[in-house]
């Protein structure tokens, strides 16, 4: 008989954070995100996401086997700023079974509901500033860092649950050596352009980290788009990102336009660290797991062009060609093999055509659904 549990221990957290391994064991393109950052994400008190908001993680089982999981999420923060009454649901996995897909959905629905949410949105752990959507399109691969990755039939099992379209997202690729490097060619005259306004582009200081990730979170939350119900992160949540990111950053990847001591705009790409993660079985880091993540870093051939953002009235100045041309001219000097830019809204076009004219390809979409409660 299938059924339907509330997690509300530690043992069942393990369980819900377990799950994915087991559905994808088979699946060689399946990465395991690490257990230790899964259940701080998921536990009160370690992520600052619970001081403002709350979730409700779900098992479902068919007789004593787990067969799906799912997390209803109250988002304070985003309903408060954009004014709406949305509830979130993340964390989905299941087994391809409609009936299963439909009791995980109803149980995180009836718990949206009884917090006067009035629409359920999702795939969205968090928020669209942490791992979103859903894999509709390009399934040869394993994801790069921080996108998800899920079987196709997902997308069929949430239609029939009554989801639609809210909006779909892009991801790019490129090739060494199958791309335009024309920006990288122009860095220096870009620079000697900007300097006129006396605007300069340099690398991060992780000597002086605290200091930059500050600036960078005011930044962060001026420059990015509006369109899909951005919320910005509170400083708790900016510093707890910033940090796990630290971890992996590379300076040369991680570059700052400033005027006068004003940070005005900046890129971020990192490190493709699940080129490391999917040889962590389980995402355990003990016995094996944290030698595997220390001692093959270095051995990372590809990037993730994840952020790059200049505040309003910046824009158009020739510091978005300028952070492009400085990460690729990093790309060909440690002779990475490919680099994925993603996430981009479908319909963005002002950051579409740019990454396309430059050799980017359009190889993986996803979805992000919504349905009335």
């Amino acid at each position: 008989m299938k059924r339907i549990i509330a997690v509300n221990s530690k043992g069942q957290l393990g369980d819900f954070i377990d799950f994915p391994h087991e559905l994808y064991k088979a699946d060689p393109n399946y990465v395991p995100e690490l257990f230790i950052a899964q259940r701080d994400m998921l536990t009160p008190g370690k992520h600052p996401f619970h001081k403002h908001s709350t979730l409700q993680t779900f098992l479902a089982y068919d007789g004593e086997i787990i067969v799906g999981r799912i997390a209803a999420i109250q988002n304070n923060n985003h309903n408060t700023i954009n004014n709406v009454k949305d509830g979130f649901f993340g964390f989905f996995d299941c087994i391809n079974d409609q009936e299963v897909a439909n009791l995980l959905v109803a149980a995180a629905s009836n718990w949206l509901k009884d917090r006067a949410m009035t629409t359920m949105v999702g795939p969205v752990n968090f928020s669209t500033n942490d791992i979103c959507a859903l894999l509709i399109e390009g399934f040869d691969g394993p994801p790069v860092a921080m996108m998800p990755y899920n079987a196709p039939y997902y997308l069929q099992l949430l239609e029939n649950s009554g989801f639609n379209k809210k909006v779909d997202l892009r991801a790019y690729r490129f090739s060494a050596g199958n791309y335009n490097d024309r920006s990288a060619k122009l860095v220096n005259a870009l620079q000697e352009r900007l300097t006129r306004s006396n605007i300069v582009i340099r690398n991060i200081n992780l000597k002086n980290f605290k200091q930059e990730a500050a600036a960078l979170r005011e930044v962060y939350n001026k420059a990015w788009d509006k369109n899909l119900g951005f919320v910005p992160m509170t400083d708790d949540e900016f510093d707890y990102t910033a940090k796990d990111l630290k971890l992996i950053m590379d300076p040369d990847f991680c570059l700052l336009a400033e005027q006068e001591g004003k940070i005005v705009g900046f890129a971020l790409a990192i490190p493709d660290i699940n080129q490391v993660l999917i040889k962590i079985k389980r995402g355990r880091l003990f016995p094996t797991g944290l030698y595997k993540l220390l001692t093959q870093k270095k051995k990372i051939e590809g990037i993730r062009i994840l952020l790059l953002g200049v505040v309003d009235g910046y824009r158009k100045m020739g510091i978005e060609a300028c952070l492009y041309g400085k990460i690729i001219q990093s790309f060909q000097k440690k002779k990475m093999k490919y680099a994925e830019a993603s996430w981009t809204l479908d319909h963005n076009e002002l950051i579409n055509k740019p990454i396309e004219q430059i050799g980017g390809e359009l190889y993986r979409k996803y979805r992000i659904l919504e349905k009335s409660i």
